[in-house]
């Protein structure tokens, strides 16, 4: 539904006692019961309103299935226009919207991202496009922007198949550049502080600073530069569009997300870092594996090893081997996922014998190493509790052990993944315990991947004989995602 469309329930309606009542109980078979009675929906226009299945609301109804997903909650809230306090939710964003709100005419859509030639010029045109888009989206784009899906399969990979090719030479006259070294070392730091500030807090709120640099650095190379200076700057857009591409993945922009990781990768490649573009294409195999398609993640860390094999070090090496591992995880190939596992603990032995790295690699140590593989070993602890639960939780430990709080984001993902340990093996205090632990560190963070985290726990809090502390914990967790 569209934001400013009017709400399907009369206010008259949502003012009966027994809605209300129903509402604050999060008793939602009485309440779509309720609003089938009195505000003269339909099954289906409810399905279709909350966005859920007409099945999904029949069994709602018949009592055969319980709420307990924060997400479902929100959507069936904004699909009925539900205030939110009635829900125990803060104000939900149409609440104080103005019916009469005017949006300025849409930009004009950028060539996509699949159709541009692997030419430095091409990259810089992308570049432009993009940042100028997004520089100027309003709130009624970002809401659609929010439902663009990521690209996924043949139509994915086929189109960073330029990756593997060599760089051909930027084409047409362009105006002589001025830019010297000692800007070009400042660029250099601000980059290095945008990625620093997105490991440690996540989300969004900088990203139009990120993205305002970016659109300089493009209108840099929209010039003639001296050629070592070119080659740092395409450095520094593939740095930028990556940061870029993570925050907007953070504030759940997935498409957006994926077109900036393309240019990233696109950078790199124009600058001749296959090394970071490696990086990217890692970036990219961890979206799919969030978004359940692990045999999308392998090809694109299959194409990361293949473009990088003679060029990255043993950090990048373990970092790429635990993608691999993750997504053999998620294919449910314990042999494999163990075996990359090991793969990427062997090379990070080798990580202190005198090589250099880049620095952007640095945080990959064996903390960042077992708090990777303990979450894949809850990711198959969800199948099989009593054989991987321990596992998961003893590699989780280790991770909090080595990084504490200033780790940001890793560090409140790491305090998710152990509560849920303890749910999954019915360790119900150290549940509770780690999950006031989890909203804590979650607060200290803008991460919508933590939040989305968060929200999985969610379903683990709710049920008919939850104890008062099993309570509490839920309502720290719905107090924080409602906020």
């Amino acid at each position: 539904m569209d934001a400013t469309t009017p709400g399907p329930l009369a206010a008259e309606v949502l003012d009966r006692d027994d809605i209300r009542r129903a509402l604050a109980e999060h008793d939602f078979a009485a309440v779509f019961t309720l609003v089938k009675k009195w505000g003269g929906l339909s099954q289906n226009r409810i399905a279709v309103s909350c966005e859920l299945t007409p099945g999904k609301v029949s069994t709602i109804i018949s009592g055969s299935q319980r709420v307990t997903s924060f997400d479902v909650v929100c959507r069936i809230a904004d699909g009925l226009r539900i205030p939110g306090n009635l829900l125990g939710l803060a104000p939900r964003p149409w609440e104080t919207q103005k019916q009469t709100e005017q949006h300025p005419p849409e930009p004009p859509g950028e060539r996509p991202a699949d159709e541009v030639p692997w030419r430095p010029d091409a990259t810089v045109d992308l570049a432009s496009h993009l940042t100028r888009s997004d520089l100027v989206m309003d709130r009624r784009a970002v809401t659609r922007a929010l439902a663009g899906a990521a690209v996924t399969g043949a139509a994915l990979l086929d189109s960073l198949e330029g990756w593997l090719l060599p760089a051909t030479p930027a084409t047409g006259p362009r105006r002589r550049g001025r830019l010297g070294l000692r800007e070009i070392d400042e660029l250099e730091t601000t980059a290095r502080a945008f990625r620093q500030w997105d490991h440690r807090y996540g989300g969004g709120l900088r990203r139009k600073a990120v993205l305002g640099q970016l659109n300089e650095v493009a209108g840099a190379l929209d010039e003639h530069q001296a050629p070592d200076v070119e080659t740092r700057l395409y450095r520094i857009m593939a740095q930028l569009a990556g940061i870029a591409a993570t925050m907007a993945w953070d504030s759940g922009l997935q498409r957006r997300a994926q077109e900036y990781y393309r240019l990233a990768l696109r950078a790199a490649h124009a600058g001749g870092d296959a090394v970071f573009g490696a990086n990217v294409l890692a970036g990219m195999a961890r979206q799919m594996l969030y978004r359940d398609r692990p045999d999308d993640a392998l090809q694109l860390i299959n194409l990361a090893q293949e473009g990088a094999r003679d060029v990255i070090g043993p950090r990048v090496r373990a970092m790429l081997h635990t993608r691999e591992a993750w997504a053999y995880a998620a294919q449910g190939r314990t042999a494999g996922f163990q075996r990359a596992t090991a793969w990427a603990a062997e090379a990070l032995a080798h990580a202190d014998d005198g090589g250099e790295e880049p620095y952007w690699i640095a945080y990959f140590d064996e903390a960042e190493l077992a708090g990777v593989t303990g979450g894949r070993f809850l990711d198959l602890a969800r199948k099989d509790p009593r054989k991987h639960a321990d596992r998961a939780a003893a590699e989780i430990r280790s991770a909090l052990l080595a990084r504490g709080p200033e780790a940001g984001r890793s560090h409140a993902l790491d305090r998710i993944g152990l509560a849920e340990c303890h749910f999954l093996v019915g360790d119900v205090a150290g549940a509770v315990e780690e999950t006031h632990r989890a909203v804590d560190a979650a607060r200290l963070t803008q991460s919508g991947r933590v939040r989305t985290q968060l929200s999985e726990l969610y379903p683990y809090t709710v049920g008919h004989g939850a104890s008062r502390s099993v309570r509490e914990a839920r309502d720290s967790i719905r107090d924080l995602l409602s906020s």
